[in-house]
This record gives structure tokens, C-alpha cells and sequence, in this order.
């Protein structure tokens, strides 16, 4: 049996004369990065004034820039791309005001339509780049179109803590959101509106043949790394928990050829700390002994010892409790070495990283006096099916 060949919101506009029809002679704006590609990997903005008629403006683009070219946190300034005929606009610059369009940058346009990869997590910023983007176009009078793409971790399984009120940042605008949420972008956009009430609610062009329970592991549809360091559906997987680490003095894996799957420090022992993740019995993963050296990022060109985390069965896998063991298992075999990063983190200096990623104090505060894991497994804990009937209403697939 094949797998399911999926249709994004990009491919119906493309090829549905009654969208097409509806942005002809409309001037448009689009918040788009490399991602944005039809099934046959063409990237849809090239194509769209000649395939519906519409005039495109401006191309508003997030972190890490148009085709993903800078690393995490880094002022990503706009490049000019004369073949696409439109101004750029970064909306990621080194001023946290950057983050929201100026009224002015779509005072001329009908219509914005946004297109990125999401990966699934609540850390990940693109979607809180909409939300700015349909905060200032309900300010303007312009229409946004978010044209849907499947949530690569499926709609199913849901995980990790809401969002506590007073941790909000850029890796988490809006209190009450699961770091493993399950929602499509489209999805996310419509919660925004209901649940915060940021701008109009939006319309979704959904994609075709999506269904919740299926991931990127089982369907046909095109992968463009969304990020420098989310290059496979694999690296998805186990970010909703490893990117935990970002909070912490522990490697990620940034500077290796995985990222988020591996982790270390210079000071951890691997066997030792491969042994005592294996002895939590946490489902569908194995931990190996690994020695790294990053060529970026934390410690570079050092020598790291930990772990590479291999999958065994995506469906009983929880990746965020599983970055939580990682995390409490360090603090564990070092508590002298290990700690929280505590320089500013997406703009944010006055609360530490760990929290914000976190969504609350509470992990950290707990692992400072030294918990068992027993607590760490309830921290991790979510009402999954409170949660999934609060979005019930929502649910396009």
C-alpha cells in the first residue's frame, strides 16, 4: 500500500480556479520562507502572479531569514531577491520590535498569505510570527490566508505542560498552548484568534488528505528543512523535549549532523549517563554513548561525552518527558557542572530560558532541590483529552 500523497493549502490555491480566480487584480503580501513549495517542489511565490493574476508586493520573512540561512537568534536581514519581483521585509532583526509589521508595510495590500513548515512544537516561532502578522493586518483592514500544511507530528498525541500566564516570549506568546499541541498552522492561527482574540480569524485553505493520526513518517508530501537545525522529520520528533536542553549548559547537538538527537558536555560520562537514561524505561527510545566534537554552538571544538537517542517506536515515544529525563539525569551525574543558561534568550533577559521553554518555574525549581523523577514525570504531565476538546470546534482534519 502507498503512502497518502498530500495536497498543501499552496497546491489547491494553484490549481482550484475558484481560489485562483479570488486573488486576480488583488495586492498581495506573502509571509513566506524556503518552505514554500508546491508537491512538485516549485516555490509557489515565483508562480503566483502568473498563475492567478494577483500582484505580489512584499515577502515578509522569519527567523533565520528567507532561505534559512542563519542560526538561531540571529538578526536575519532581508535579501534581495530580484527574480521575485517584490520588496523583502525581515521580520527578525536585532530590535525585539522587529518582530511585528508596521501598518505601513501592508497599507497598500488586499491579502497576506502565509506559508511555512511548521514542525508541531510550541517553541518553534514561526506560527508567532503570524500571529504578529495578523495583529497588524486586522489594524490595516487586510485579509490573511493561511494555506495549511500537515502538523509533520501528526494531530493525535499530544504532550508536555500548558503554557503558565507570566512565561509568554517568542517560543511561547500565548498561555494555555501544550508544547506537543497537535494542531496544523491553520489550526494554531484560528486558536490564536478564539482563545487571545489577535486579529480576525483568519481563512485556511486547508491541505487535502490529511488526516490526525498521520505523521510525516507515513505520508507523501515535500520536506524542505524549515530551519539550519531541523533538517529531517526525524529532528522534529524528538524536538518537542530536546530543545529543552537550549535552556540548560548542555549541548543540543548544534555544531553536529544531528541536531537535538544528540546531546552532551564536556564534562559527562556517556556510558554513565546511557546508563542511567536506559534505567527510566522511557517507551520507544534507546540511548547510545556517544563522544562528539561541535563545530559550533556550545563547546565548539570540544570534546563532548552523551548520548545519541534512537527511536524505536514513534508511537509510544514522548519526546518531551524524555528531554526532561536528559535534562534531570545530567543535573544527576553532575549537579556541580550542570546548570541554566543565563544569558537573555529571544529577547528575554529577566527570566531564564529554561522557564520560558518550560512554560514555568516549576521544573526548574524542582530539579534545584534535587527531585526524584517520579515528580519530573508528573511536571510533564497534560490533561490530553481537556486539551483536545478545548480545540474540538477548530479541528479542520
Amino acid at each position: 500500500m502507498g503512502r497518502i500523497k498530500i495536497s498543501c493549502g499552496a497546491d489547491c490555491l494553484l490549481t482550484e480556479s475558484r481560489l485562483r480566480d479570488r486573488l486576480r487584480g488583488k495586492r498581495v503580501g506573502v509571509v513566506v520562507n524556503h518552505t514554500a513549495v508546491t508537491r512538485d517542489y516549485s516555490f509557489w511565490p515565483a508562480l503566483l502572479a502568473r498563475r492567478t493574476g494577483a500582484g505580489l508586493e512584499v515577502i515578509f520573512t522569519p527567523e533565520h531569514g528567507l532561505w534559512a540561512e542563519q542560526q538561531d537568534q540571529v538578526a536575519s536581514p532581508a535579501t534581495a531577491e530580484s527574480a521575485l519581483g517584490a520588496r523583502v521585509v525581515s521580520l527578525y532583526l536585532a530590535d525585539p520590535s522587529s518582530l511585528r509589521p508596521g501598518t505601513g508595510e501592508m497599507a497598500s495590500l488586499d491579502a497576506v498569505l502565509f506559508d511555512i513548515q511548521d514542525v508541531g512544537s510550541r517553541y518553534y516561532t514561526y506560527v508567532y510570527t503570524l500571529a504578529y502578522v495578523m495583529e497588524t493586518a486586522a489594524e490595516a483592514g487586510v485579509k490573511v490566508i493561511v494555506l495549511d500544511r500537515p502538523n509533520p507530528l501528526g494531530g493525535s498525541l499530544v504532550e508536555g505542560p500548558p503554557l503558565q500566564p507570566g512565561f509568554e516570549s517568542f517560543v511561547g506568546r500565548f498561555a494555555g498552548l501544550p508544547v506537543r499541541h497537535g494542531l496544523s498552522a491553520g489550526e494554531l492561527a484560528m486558536w490564536f484568534h478564539e482563545a487571545h482574540g489577535v486579529g480576525e480569524r483568519p481563512e485556511v485553505i486547508a491541505a487535502k488528505n490529511w488526516r490526525r493520526g498521520d505523521t510525516a513518517f507515513g505520508y507523501e508530501c515535500p520536506w524542505v528543512l524549515p530551519s539550519p537545525n531541523m533538517p529531517t522529520a526525524d529532528t522534529a520528533l524528538v524536538y518537542p523535549g530536546m530543545c529543552l536542553l537550549e535552556g540548560t549548559l548542555l549541548s543540543e547537538g548544534r555544531g553536529t549532523t544531528r541536531p537535538f538527537e544528540i546531546f552532551g558536555a564536556p564534562w559527562l560520562d556517556p556510558f554513565r549517563t546511557a546508563g542511567l537514561l536506559s534505567s527510566l524505561e522511557l517507551p520507544g527510545v534507546r540511548f547510545r554513548p556517544q563522544r562528539f566534537i561541535p563545530t559550533f554552538n556550545k563547546f565548539a571544538g570540544e570534546l563532548c561525552g552523551g548520548c545519541q537517542l534512537h527511536v524505536t517506536d514513534r508511537e509510544k515515544f514522548r519526546p518531551f518527558l524524555t528531554g526532561a529525563a536528559v535534562i534531570w539525569a545530567a543535573s544527576r551525574l553532575d549537579d556541580q557542572k550542570s546548570g541554566w543558561l543565563e544569558r537573555a534568550y529571544e529577547f528575554v533577559d529577566k527570566i531564564p530560558a529554561i522557564d520560558l521553554l518550560f512554560g514555568s518555574d516549576r521544573f526548574r525549581l524542582a530539579l534545584d532541590e534535587g527531585c526524584g523523577f517520579d515528580e519530573v514525570r508528573g511536571l510533564c504531565r497534560l490533561d490530553e483529552a481537556a486539551w483536545l476538546e478545548q480545540c474540538g470546534g477548530l479541528l479542520l482534519y
